[in-house]
This record gives structure tokens, sequence and C-alpha cells, in this order.
């Protein structure tokens, strides 16, 4: 079984930009609420096209993400077919692979896998993502020298490994559902292109 994924990748957290975890610093704030999402603009798994698809992942950290313990909650594209969800699923949890099971050594539970509605819009500089009814990302590029993209590469906590960051803060992240609510503004973002296969 051979696949391979290939799109937009973004976070979204409560700490100050730049999130000093990705440079396995402490969290601004002890400890972490982030929203991660993906779009994958191209996608196969064992012959089975998943172009086009979204998913989003809730983690909560209860101190220093590099310390692993994530409590996490999953969410695949409801317009997904059953295998296409199957797929998507073992992609995202890291058991077919990858660069995701590198993630999945971090999670401690899982809180739940569920369909959402989820919606996906961005350019050069601002990211909008929706998870129907518990999730509202909209990120936007900070503004470096000259009017150009501030970016990070080669960080060692690195979702999209091989690709620079965006660092961004957000306009807007909410979220409710397992038992948590979270609205936060004016703190970390990042988007990147990204890439995995197994």
């Amino acid at each position: 079984m051979s696949w391979n994924v290939s799109g937009t990748y973004f976070e979204s957290c409560n700490c100050e930009a730049a999130c000093p975890c990705v440079f396995l610093s402490p969290p601004t704030e002890g400890d972490c609420t982030a929203v991660l999402g993906w779009h994958i603009d191209s996608g196969e798994f064992d012959g089975l096209s998943i172009d086009g698809l979204n998913v989003s992942l809730a983690v909560y950290a209860g101190g220093h993400m590099a310390n692993g313990g994530w409590r996490v909650a999953l969410y695949v594209d409801d317009r997904s077919s059953e295998a296409q969800v199957e797929a998507l699923g073992a992609i995202f949890s890291g058991a077919a692979g990858g660069h995701p099971a590198v993630l999945a050594g971090f999670i401690g539970e899982v809180m739940g896998v569920a369909p959402a509605a989820i919606t996906f819009d961005a350019d050069a500089s601002s990211l909008s993502f929706t998870v129907g009814g518990i999730t509202d990302v909209h990120l936007k590029a900070i503004e470096g020298q000259g009017g150009a993209l501030v970016t990070v590469g080669n960080h060692p906590l690195a979702v999209s490994p091989s690709n620079d960051a965006v660092v961004a803060r957000s306009e807007r992240l909410t979220y409710s559902d397992h038992g948590y609510e979270w609205e936060i503004t004016g703190r970390n973002g990042f988007f990147s292109p990204f890439q995995y296969e197994g």
C-alpha cells in the first residue's frame, strides 16, 4: 500500500507570535491550545483519490508540546466517502506511517474522530478555515521588511518539514467541543505547503 498527499497546512494557537514551542521553548501561557488543518490539493491512498478534501485536528497540551501527552480530536471532511474517511483516518492518525506517524507519537489521548463540514480559503497572505459549528480560524500573515512575508524554516517541531512556514497572527480562533471553549485573537499562526507520503 502506498499513499501521498500535498496541499496547504496551517496551525493557530494561544502562544504569542512566533510560537516558542516550535523552537522547543516553553509555551507562552504554560499550556497549549491549538487547531491544525490540512487542505489536500492532490492526494491518493492505495489508488483512491482524496483530492480536494480537508482534515482538522484540535490539540490541547497541558505543558510543553514537545513533552507529548496531547489530547486531540480529529475532524474529517464530511464530503468524503466511507473509503476516503478510512484513508484520511489512516494517514492523519499516523497509522499509515510517514511524517504523521512522528506527530502521532506526541498524542496521549484521542478524544474523538468525527465527520464535519469543513471549508478552506487561502491566498499568499491570509487563510480561513472552518469546521462546521466547532472551529473558525482566520489568519493574517505578519508583514516583514519591504512588505515581504515573514517565514521560519528548519525548526525542530515541524508539522510540515522541508517547508518554510509563513508566520501569521490570528484575527480569530474559536473552538467548541469536548468540553473546551477557546476564543483567541492576535496570537500565533503558521501556514505553509505540505507533502506527506508513505
